[in-house]
């Protein structure tokens, strides 16, 4: 720009303060005071494995299996390590002369000397030369006594003890060989290689992080970690069978980022995937990241034995111990005001987690029993001296009585809910089954648990699926706070195989092995796969081992005990004998059925019960006429009941006008008469196409 063009200073325009940019702001006061909020963690004064019996156990067997095994490895090589020192004694006694020359002419010392001689320092030199005259006189003396004592020692053993002096000589000779021995080649190698398994450590462990992929991670390991958050909050320890390394991530990053890496942490860690497990710690901020990494893999591992396999009892308003973390550690489940959801792949141990589950169930001797094996292989079998209700099978014959005894289940329900409704308030202040209310034999409101395996094979039966699944649904919704758990185990979790109207409502949650996200969301819950809660990182050979939600805040793997059909049999005598002392043996287990009920037709009596001439009516008023027209199967159903009943059949229900019994016209929930005859001619036609 020229002179020309810059303007008089009279004629520069004056800077507008409301235009021109404001001031920065600051935003810290140093007079901001602290919150008053302190935190002390106190490190354990003895270490984790020594407070804890099994973790003390897990090291000292692991401690002693290496000992053990040192001592017979090297044992047996005891004759060669002989061989081999003897041979090595030459040279070793050839080390010890030159050793002790060196020690008796004061050897040591020549490099002093020759730097006196250099230096032409008369004074230093002599004062050297004394000292070193002093030594060998006395070493040189304590040489000869040496000779002298131990050839007249010698003489001595081989007059009065010749086996003696040969195994002083032998000794001598070994100890010679030792002393031979060369440094990279000794005559004994180590037992136990620690070449698979290396020692935790923070270089390890920040090169594992490093491989997951996570960009603020890597970032924050080059420059250093403190500045970005990434640090350590303590040393990296043995806990159980493994190690536990407790650090924070860099800020924005969570342990489920970890988790859903598993597989190249470990290739990282130089583990197998089976001994990689992070997890969030729930007593800290959503940061924090603990990293345990195992010995061996879980499904490698030896599991303690179930606690109540040899004796116990249970009661099931109380934790249960059913299985074990990656630790070793015991984990419990509490049944009640619960239902369940078991899911996997076959062959992965579905199964025997609800059979175990059922197992708990019988040894609390107020609890009844219901067990139906739809895969009829008979894996329920053991539980028949204890149950209720039993069936192996997928006949008609075999869902026929699992629909009789859904339907005294139904009744029970309805039963039990006006028995609590008519309790007083300050007996029962929350509205449900308690441990006290399931004690009182008077009120009949002890557990009832119902496990159902390969719950797709009666929920797909033509005929009776859509009333199972309405009874099973109704079960999963009100049963819990009545007392009643229902278990349902499917291997083809989807929506067909296991209603929506159950997963959704299930509490409780196993999910083992499957083989993608759908069926892993189905079990666990939506969006469990996108939060690292993966059941598809499972292997083949993970048998029993799965992710549990439901007990506690986040999700946790779990292996379940495994309890073979000859221990259970054994568990279900002893529970056997329980519930004879107390009064609890009924149904199957006494010979006794389901009663038969002629069942009934929901669609049918509903069209009974609305005449041709009303195109629409409200479901509470359908509840009534059903209960008036068929008492003994409708009684004490409410709209919702109608609402329930009528929606595996499509029929939705919507805003209809009537009038009140006081004249008053209102909008109300209700059904339309030509959906429920629409419904009734579906019906009809499949069931003659079939």
């Amino acid at each position: 720009m020229t002179d020309a063009a810059v303007p008089a200073p009279h004629l520069r325009p004056v800077p507008d303060p409301e235009e021109s940019p404001a001031a920065p702001v600051a935003v810290d006061n140093p007079k901001l005071p602290e919150p008053g909020v302190k935190s002390e963690k106190r490190r354990p004064v003895l270490a984790g494995w020594l407070t804890n019996r099994r973790d003390f156990a897990a090291t000292a067997r692991h401690a002693g299996a290496n000992l053990g095994y040192a001592s017979l490895y090297h044992g047996v090589r005891v004759p060669v390590y002989t061989a081999r020192l003897a041979g090595m004694a030459p040279r070793g006694a050839c080390r010890f002369v030159a050793a002790t020359n060196r020690w008796v002419w004061d050897r040591e010392a020549a490099p002093l000397r020759s730097a006196a001689v250099r230096d032409e320092d008369v004074e230093e030199y002599m004062r050297l030369a004394r000292l070193r005259s002093g030594r060998v006189r006395l070493r040189g003396l304590v040489s000869l006594l040496a000779i002298v004592f131990g050839t007249g020692f010698a003489l001595w053993l081989y007059v009065m003890a010749p086996a003696a002096l040969y195994l002083f000589a032998a000794g001598g000779v070994m100890l010679l060989g030792w002393a031979g021995q060369q440094p990279d080649a000794p005559v004994m190698g180590p037992a136990v290689l620690k070449t698979e398994v290396q020692k935790l450590t923070g270089q390890i462990v920040l090169r594992g992080l490093d491989s997951v992929g996570n960009a603020k991670i890597s970032a924050a390991i080059k420059k250093g970690g403190d500045m970005n958050g990434l640090r350590f909050t303590s040393e990296i320890h043995r806990d159980g069978p493994g190690y536990r390394a407790d650090l924070d991530l860099p800020y924005g990053v969570t342990p489920e980022d970890i988790m859903e890496a598993r597989k190249p942490l470990a290739s990282g860690l130089r583990r197998k995937v089976g001994c990689v497990w992070p997890s969030p710690d729930p007593a800290e901020h959503e940061g924090r990241l603990v990293l345990w990494v195992g010995d061996k893999p879980m499904n490698e591992t030896t599991k303690p034995a179930w606690p109540l396999a040899k004796s116990g009892q249970v009661n099931l308003f109380q934790p249960v111990v059913f299985g074990n973390d990656q630790r070793m550690r015991d984990v419990s489940v509490t049944l009640m005001f619960a239902s369940v959801v078991v899911g996997s792949i076959p062959r992965m141990g579905k199964t025997f987690l609800m059979r175990l589950l059922l197992l708990i169930a019988a040894l609390d001797p107020r609890a009844e029993v219901h067990a139906f094996d739809f895969k009829g292989t008979g894996d329920f079998g053991a539980l028949e001296p204890v149950c209720h209700r039993y069936r192996a099978g997928e006949e008609d014959e075999d869902i026929g009585y699992v629909l009789d005894a859904l339907r005294e289940l139904k009744d029970e329900l309805r039963r039990r809910a006006k028995v609590i409704k008519n309790l007083p308030r300050s007996r029962c202040p929350e509205s449900k089954v308690t441990d006290e209310l399931a004690g009182d034999k008077s009120l009949g409101l002890h557990p009832i648990v119902a496990g159902f395996d390969e719950c797709q094979v009666p929920f797909e039966h033509e005929e009776h699926g859509k009333e199972i699944e309405a009874i099973c649904t109704d079960l999963v919704k009100r049963g819990p706070a009545l007392g009643i758990v229902a278990l349902f185990g499917t291997q083809r979790p989807d929506a067909k195989s296991l209603p929506t109207g159950i997963s959704a409502n299930a509490v409780l949650r196993f999910c083992l092995k499957v083989m993608g996200q759908p069926a892993n969301d189905m079990v666990l819950g939506t969006s469990m796969y996108k939060a690292g809660y993966r059941a598809t990182m499972f292997s083949r050979d993970d048998k029993g081992i799965c992710w549990m939600a439901g007990e506690g805040d986040d999700p946790r793997i779990v292996a379940s005990a495994f309890v073979d059909a000859v221990s259970a049999e054994q568990v279900v005598a002893r529970a056997r004998k329980v519930r004879e002392e107390y009064g609890n043996v009924t149904g199957h287990a006494i010979g006794a059925g389901p009663q038969k009920t002629a069942g009934s037709d929901i669609l049918a009596d509903i069209v009974a019960v609305m005449p041709a001439d009303e195109k629409a009516v409200w479901c509470e008023r359908i509840a009534a006429r059903l209960a008036a027209h068929q008492p003994e199967t409708y009684t004490g159903w409410t709209g919702e009941n109608v609402t329930t009943a009528l929606k595996p059949w499509g029929i939705k229900t919507g805003q209809v006008w009537g009038q009140t019994d006081e004249g008053e016209g209102r909008n109300r929930r209700g059904i339309k008469r030509a959906d429920i005859t629409a419904a009734i001619t579906r019906r009809d036609a499949d069931r003659a196409a079939a």
